[in-house]
């Protein structure tokens, strides 16, 4: 492996800002343990702080070690449309139309469901909220997927006292779920998307290699869950106050979802589209809630600091992928995945000249796979932490219980994957 003193210490900070992704509540424990200093403990036991943080780090490294006209150029040359879009589409998702119109459809799937199995609602619902909000994936992105997901989930589990199981086990499912969940389409899961037009994937070809596959084990992962926490689930209770939302305003909203989808790869445009969506909901607030700006950009810094650390690490990444073979790049990929970014892992993969169809179906097989075994392996996975994290014990979601409870859906996904 060749490699410079810079990137030789970019990867050395990438890898302290992974081990700080799971010491997040230590440092929570700091907070309370030391008042006079909480607010810095606070600020770095927050699990989207972190690779921006060591970002910043990065570029004061690239500055002292180079001069500041390197560190500048880096940071100006890093491509930050997928920060920018999830940011976006996660304020648009989280809107309160768009939440009230996703969760009656699935509210009436689940008396669908009831009538025809005699069961209760909340099971339902829960099956139906870690299965079909994961597929829509595939048409409105997985970002958007992940924030509708983690809102219903909130209503539905989250606000109710549970236990530790309930809290991850649900986490690491929906995570798992959402990273495979968007590989129905060429354009809606951001490893896929970093590959598609390189390697000439059509939707038709992730529908025809993918599409069976994670539907299988998006419905078994989501019936394990159910089966197992069934008894804990709280039954919702009924919303009769509940105003109506208007046509008009869902219809409003819808549009700009879509727009913001179908611009994904143009942030000059779907940003534009996002300042008039926020103008339009001050302009009309009756039907809003407050939109999740906040939670949003903590997301987009962090994804932000994530494609600044990973720039530097193609050294010894690319590598390790050119010398296995198509069945050892499925697991070193699901592996690789869990450390880093599963969309910048493919982008590496893609780079390496010669490979074989297998190569290609078994490295974005692997990343999908392993997208849900912690917060960075998938894109859309700090939009979920950013909703539910308030609900989990010291308001921090520990890295090692989210990776024990992701394993189990994680190993399901494999065992479909491989044997279909």
């Amino acid at each position: 492996m060749n490699f410079t003193p810079t990137e030789l210490g970019a990867s050395i900070i990438f890898a302290i800002a992974v081990l700080h992704t799971f010491c997040t509540s230590y440092f929570e424990s700091l907070a309370k343990k030391s008042p006079k200093h909480s607010g810095l403990w606070h600020l770095l036991g927050e699990v989207e702080i972190v690779f921006g943080f060591w970002a910043a780090i990065l570029i004061i490294f690239m500055w002292l070690a180079n001069d500041l006209a390197v560190a500048k150029d880096y940071a100006n040359h890093r491509n930050f449309t997928e920060p920018l879009f999830v940011f976006a589409i996660m304020v648009v998702a989280g809107s309160k139309p768009i939440l009230a119109i996703a969760g009656q459809i699935l509210h009436g799937l689940s008396k669908m469901a009831q009538t025809v199995l005699r069961s209760k609602q909340a099971p339902t619902l829960y099956f139906l909220i870690l299965s079909i909000t994961p597929l829509l994936g595939s048409l409105i992105t997985e970002p958007a997927a992940m924030t509708l997901a983690a809102f219903l989930l909130r209503d539905l589990v989250y606000r109710h006292k549970c236990s530790n199981a309930l809290l991850y086990g649900t986490l690491g499912v929906l995570f798992v779920n959402i990273s495979i969940g968007g590989t129905l389409t060429n354009f809606a899961a951001p490893p896929v998307l970093m590959v598609a037009s390189t390697w000439g994937w059509s939707s038709g070809f992730m529908f025809a290699n993918f599409g069976l596959e994670s539907c299988i084990a998006i419905f078994i992962n989501a019936m394990l869950a159910t089966v197992i926490f069934h008894r804990q689930l709280v039954e919702p209770e009924s919303k009769t106050a509940q105003s109506k939302m208007p046509v008009t305003t869902t219809f409003i909203h819808l549009l700009f979802l879509a727009g913001i989808v179908g611009f994904a790869h143009d942030p000059v445009i779907f940003m534009w589209l996002l300042l008039f969506f926020i103008g339009y909901t001050t302009a009309y607030p009756k039907h809003q809630s407050p939109l999740i700006l906040r939670e949003a950009l903590l997301v987009g810094f962090f994804l932000a600091g994530l494609v600044v650390l990973g720039g530097l690490q193609g050294w010894w990444l690319q590598p390790i992928l050119e010398n296995m073979s198509p069945t050892a790049v499925f697991y070193g990929s699901l592996a690789l995945t869990a450390i880093t970014d599963n969309a910048a892992l493919t982008y590496l993969g893609s780079l390496v000249s010669g490979t074989s169809p297998e190569f290609k179906l078994a490295l974005v097989g692997g990343a999908v796979a392993g997208g849900g075994l912690t917060v960075i392996a998938n894109a859309p996975n700090p939009a979920g932490i950013a909703i539910l994290r308030t609900h989990f014990p010291n308001a921090a979601v520990s890295a090692g219980y989210l990776l024990l409870a992701a394993l189990p859906p994680t190993l399901v996904t494999i065992l479909v994957y491989r044997l279909m």
